[in-house]
């Protein structure tokens, strides 16, 4: 279905003028509703009359009203969709189809997609697929600009390459609605001509710039948001919450990092009003999170669990995304405005028993009543994986010993720079037995050797796990202790064109196929779900996690370049902040 309807029609506008003054009959009513209007946070019971997409007339329950179709609301709440305003599909490992088909009955009706992960995989014509997956939902799926392909050009190798040429022609296209995420934030405040080239182009565009200033603090999170980005959901803290805010950027409060959820609703509660600019966001859903909790109703549902007004937290979610998005036909239960309903059988919770796109009732408590198209996957984007077969000594680091100095990292999601004098034998580091090894090799056929690094602080573990989801380049990322587990998961992942492993003591415990990029399956949801908590369970049996920081989501973004610290890509042990780059961990060899 079509879900960006022109509501400036002059047709239809003159059918709502008619219907609303009593002289037409509406097309649908939706009676006896209980609203919670996102202007004034008040409740007041309604009738509200559709004419086509357009919402026609919001007023005082009316018998005498006539219409071609009606819904009794039952005195239920009613609000409008609920805008995710920074998300990845990707990340739920399935197709934007099967992601409809989740969020929707749950009350999501529109989204900005960042589908850099495509972008980076398969380039320009990943955006293609993203482009084309989107049309044809009851979710208003829109697609932004990937700016940052690779997310640190030089210190990693991914499968696409977008400049300021690239972005410029991307940014054209009447169906990207903004650039993404910028993550270079460092190149942009050093002057780095490509990066401020990829902002020019989305500022000449007139479309918004979106941001990532994870670590940005004082002076540099000014100069981020003077050379033009808008937004951010990078917030580690509630002081990180404030100064965005007073910055005047849009912030994208999201729900991936649940344990900063308490916090962030104190320091609103505290500040006695939901700020104009903050909205909500998921950023990444795992698919069992998906299947199990839905998308942007289980942020609004962990807000309101921590004592934030129920209406701020609606309000966030429709009519402050609306505007932030520039989308005024969106966010507001009122004439003049698009038939985006949810009627929420409970308010605090939020669970919705009907909701409308567009005019038209899409789901209803049981799932979607609406069909969806299917989207042939384009070649490019199959068939990603391209390395030569894995030996354990691809997992080995090469040194002279008999004591050698490495550079280690040193925690998850934080990393530091660590360094440890480590045996070596037989011309080979010796892993000492409170550390673990990762390794990444880029899978996009350039041949380049396996980059390996020892890690301290990341618990014990057995066993090994592989996946091609490693943000944001997701070249095949391995880690474990024993070398032949570390060659059997990646070998795995070989085989199967991209996913995730676990392996243990020889044998392959779990597995999930992600032939799309290897980053989605075209499995239903609840397929995919049942594989992926059933993966999660098996390594959760070989590691001893340590939340918040060291879980098992942790794993994805360990190779995540462009935030602080040292990281490890397929060029070596990089650090985008200090421009380092370290082709091995061995900093001394042969010292006695």
């Amino acid at each position: 279905m079509s879900t960006d309807l022109n509501l400036n029609d002059p047709t239809l506008r003159a059918n709502a003028v008619k219907a609303a003054r009593g002289l037409r009959a509406f097309d649908k009513l939706v009676r006896n509703a209980l609203m919670l209007d996102m202007v004034t946070g008040r409740e007041r019971a309604v009738d509200i009359g559709l004419v086509g997409p357009l919402i026609a007339s919001v007023h005082t329950p009316d018998p005498a009203r006539e219409a071609f179709a009606e819904l009794d609301a039952a005195g239920a709440f009613v609000v409008p969709g609920f805008i995710d305003t920074h998300m990845h599909v990707e990340s739920s490992m399935v197709t934007p189809a099967e992601y409809a088909r989740a969020v929707v009955p749950r009350g999501v009706t529109t989204a900005l997609w960042d589908p850099h992960e495509l972008a980076n995989v398969a380039g320009l014509i990943g955006v293609d697929y993203a482009c084309d997956a989107a049309t044809g939902l009851p979710l208003r799926l829109l697609p932004l600009a990937p700016t940052c392909v690779p997310s640190a050009p030089n210190f990693e190798v991914s499968g696409g390459d977008f400049g300021p040429t690239e972005i410029t022609t991307l940014l054209a296209r009447p169906d990207i609605h903004g650039a993404a995420e910028l993550m270079t934030m460092h190149q942009l405040l050093d002057g780095d001509a490509r990066v401020q080239g990829i902002v020019a182009a989305g500022l000449a565009s007139g479309k918004r710039v979106c941001g990532h200033g994870r670590g940005l603090g004082g002076g540099d999170l000014m100069a981020y948001a003077a050379a033009g980005v808008e937004t951010d959901h990078e917030l580690t803290s509630a002081a990180d919450l404030m100064a965005r805010l007073e910055a005047g950027m849009t912030v994208e409060l999201r729900g991936s990092h649940a344990h900063l959820i308490p916090e962030f609703a104190e320091a609103l509660i505290d500040l006695g009003h939901m700020p104009q600019t903050l909205t909500l966001c998921t950023d990444d859903v795992f698919p069992d999170d998906l299947q199990n909790k839905g998308g942007l109703n289980h942020v609004i549902a962990m807000l309101i669990a921590n004592n934030i007004p129920p209406a701020w937290a609606y309000r966030a979610a429709t009519l402050n995304a609306a505007s932030r998005i520039r989308r005024p036909d969106l966010g507001l239960v009122a004439p003049g405005k698009m038939a985006d309903l949810v009627i929420l059988s409970n308010l605090r919770d939020v669970t919705a028993s009907h909701v409308f796109v567009g005019g038209k009732l899409v789901a209803k408590t049981d799932g979607l009543i609406t069909k969806i198209k299917s989207t042939p996957v384009a070649p490019a984007v199959l068939n990603t994986v391209q390395t030569k077969r894995f030996e354990a000594s691809c997992f080995e680091v090469p040194a002279k010993g008999p004591v050698v100095r490495i550079a280690t990292l040193s925690k998850p999601r934080f990393p530091e720079w660590g360094s440890r004098d480590v045996d070596a034998m037989n011309g080979y580091l010796l892993l000492p037995d409170n550390m673990i090894r990762m390794a990444v090799c880029n899978r996009y056929g350039n041949n380049t050797p396996t980059r390996v690094a020892f890690m301290e602080n990341w618990g014990t573990w057995k066993g090994a796990f592989a996946t091609t989801v490693s943000h944001d380049s997701h070249n095949l990322t391995v880690f474990g202790r024993d070398a032949d587990d570390m060659a059997l998961a990646a070998n795995t992942l070989r085989d199967m064109q991209g996913g995730l492993a676990v392996v243990a003591d020889g044998k392959v415990m779990a597995k999930l196929m992600l032939p799309v990029a290897g980053l989605i399956s075209e499995k239903p949801l609840a397929d995919v779900a049942k594989e992926f908590a059933n993966l999660r369970a098996a390594l959760d049996a070989l590691v001893d996690w340590q939340p918040p920081y060291l879980v098992f989501k942790a794993l994805f973004g360990a190779s995540l370049v462009c935030n602080a610290g040292p990281r490890l890509s397929d060029v070596g042990l990089v650090d985008v902040f200090a421009g380092k780059i370290l082709e091995s961990c061995v900093l001394q060899d042969g010292m006695n």
